[in-house]
């Protein structure tokens, strides 16, 4: 027959959200640059607003439409492959976004700018600001997230290798979105107490932009697990579909490897 299906690939039916979400990201744009350079009526933001909403329905009901051809059966060995690797090339971009915030870092942290010349007057970290002690609160944080990925992989060993292991998976997952929660609570705490600020020296400007988008994308992260666990109760997942699970496993896995970065980097080394 023609319509008959040969092949391991997964043909997707035309679909609205590609065109949405691109409608839906410039919204934002275009509301962010208003709100941040106009102000009066032209400044308010819920034009942005809009746009956000637009983005994440997108985001809900694409990875929804997603979810439905696993549970389908569409997600044949070849494409769960293909899922794989494009997942794995976003990680790669991720570590490339963070690169450059580390190499901002190291760059002022060997070669800081004093009023005349790195050389002459330059300190580190720049005069007045206070730093964070690595071995109090950042040091318990550091556990926490740890821990955090240890659920997580608890978790994934039940379901692939102890036979799909309902109970066990459960407690990993919820284990491991407590402590990431946590972990944002810590974190939020720390920033409260901060002896410096975002602007008027780039040591705070550094710090807060490296570890605040370390923080969102542990915020992420939890959500993502938290997805996880709540298709782990609507019964789906198996030791040989899971592609989900395992993409929010290596997500948080790459959220654990980034903070290790930045406590050894930020906060004890780049302590001075």
């Amino acid at each position: 027959m023609a319509h008959t299906k040969n092949h391991d690939y997964h043909i997707l039916p035309p679909s609205i959200w590609p065109f949405f979400g691109a409608v839906s990201g410039f919204t934002m744009l275009f509301g962010m640059v208003m709100f941040m350079n106009h102000g009066g009526a032209r400044g308010t933001p819920f034009i942005a607003i809009i746009g956000a909403l637009g983005v994440i329905y997108t985001m809900y009901a694409w990875w929804s439409a997603v979810v439905h051809e696993g549970n389908t059966g569409d997600h044949t060995p070849v494409v769960r492959i293909s899922l794989r690797y494009g997942f794995i090339m976003f990680i790669m971009s991720e570590v490339m976004f963070f690169s450059a915030w580390f190499w901002t870092f190291f760059k002022h942290r060997l070669y800081p700018m004093g009023p005349l010349s790195p050389i002459k007057d330059g300190i580190w970290p720049p005069a007045g600001v206070e730093v964070f002690n690595p071995w109090h609160l950042p040091i318990i944080n550091t556990l926490v997230l740890l821990c955090s990925g240890a659920a997580a992989t608890w978790a994934h060993h039940a379901l692939v290798h102890e036979n799909n292991n309902r109970p066990a998976i459960k407690q990993g997952l919820t284990l491991a979105i407590i402590l990431g929660v946590m972990f944002t609570g810590f974190q939020a705490y720390e920033y409260a107490h901060a002896g410096f600020n975002y602007a008027g020296n780039i040591y705070g400007a550094s710090f807060f932009m490296a570890t605040g988008f370390h923080g969102a994308h542990v915020i992420i992260g939890s959500i993502f697990l938290t997805v996880c666990l709540i298709r782990t109760y609507n019964g789906d997942f198996t030791p040989e579909q899971h592609v989900g699970f395992e993409a929010a496993a290596w997500y948080w896995h790459f959220v654990d490897v980034v903070w290790l970065f930045l406590f050894a980097a930020v906060y004890v080394w780049g302590a001075g």
